[in-house]
């Protein structure tokens, strides 16, 4: 059940700190993890740097040719800002978010192209890495979106919006980027749990590949998906692949999408799922792979190492 990770091809990232990361995948509720505070449809909170290496393509996944790209951890890129009406959101219920995606001269953004069939992705993770979210918010027709969020808690978040604009020229730019929130009340910060080659959510057992990642470095990452003891080979689309998986770094949050590789064919996927793989900085992160059967998104969320 355990599948190898592969090197496919060293690609060393030339610049000190900037980082390519491909944009966000897609996203939907999800649900089910074993990470305390994890619901399926979350966010973050931290620091800002810049980044804007070009994203690779992943293998015959529709929709994936221009995944929005940047490690998320800039407010703005390319003439485009991402503007939250507020910077914090209650505690222990339901919220809705309201942001807009303004242009170089502060006027609101109105022109999106589709990314994995949604045309804004956004996420929410607390800076301990737990309490992680990703919602397909609505747009409305002068410009404003809005994310409907599940209940979070206290804590330091980061939130993110991944998106395809289209500039003045009318070219496609796909980006990723972000701001800090805060939900109000005392905060007890979650340890990160150590790494693993297994993770469970809603009776699944996901199974990572063993071989050590390697910073700046695209790998073959595959993730194999069981219940029961048996192989899954049910799992149906989702955002048109057969699996979404982000990831986050520790400390400073950046944002990382692991493009999936492979062809949609009806509700048959599974066992095994492979990703390309390209973590840019060394550290720990989270990863948070979502899947869907029966209708339901699932999200499993596991702790990786890289060098």
């Amino acid at each position: 059940m355990l599948t190898s990770t592969r090197f496919r091809a060293a690609r060393v990232t030339a610049a000190a700190g900037v980082v390519a990361a491909a944009g966000l995948l897609a996203a939907a509720c999800g649900s089910g993890g074993a990470d305390p505070g994890t619901s399926g449809t979350d966010h973050s909170g931290m620091p800002m740097t810049s980044a804007a290496a070009p994203a690779s393509k992943a293998d015959g996944m529709p929709g994936m040719d221009d995944m929005p790209t940047g490690d998320g951890l800039a407010a703005e890129s390319s003439g485009f800002r991402f503007v939250p009406a507020a910077t914090s959101v209650p505690a222990g219920k339901p919220a809705s978010l309201s942001f807009r995606i303004t242009d170089a001269a502060g006027k609101p953004v109105t022109a999106f192209e589709p990314d994995q069939t949604k045309l804004m992705h956004f996420y929410l993770i607390r800076s301990d890495l737990t309490g992680f979210q990703h919602v397909h918010p609505a747009m409305a027709a002068d410009g404003p979106w809005t994310a409907p969020l599940a209940a979070a808690q206290p804590g330091a978040y980061r939130a993110y919006a991944s998106f395809t604009a289209k500039n003045a020229a009318g070219k496609p730019v796909p980006l990723v980027l972000s701001q800090q929130l805060t939900v109000p009340g005392d905060a007890t910060p979650a340890p990160l749990p150590p790494p693993s080659t297994t993770t469970q959510a809603d009776g699944y057992t996901l199974s990572l590949g063993s071989d050590q990642l390697m910073s700046g470095m695209s790998h073959e990452l595959t993730v194999t998906v069981a219940k029961d003891g048996k192989p899954v080979t049910d799992l149906q689309p989702y955002l048109d692949t057969y699996a979404h998986l982000t990831a986050f770094h520790e400390g400073d949050l950046a944002f990382a999408h692991l493009h999936p590789q492979g062809t949609v064919n009806g509700d048959h996927g599974g066992p095994a799922l492979t990703f390309e793989a390209m973590l840019p900085k060394p550290g720990s992160y989270r990863l948070f792979v979502q899947f869907q059967t029966g209708g339901v998104v699932h999200t499993a969320p596991a702790t990786v190492r890289v060098s």
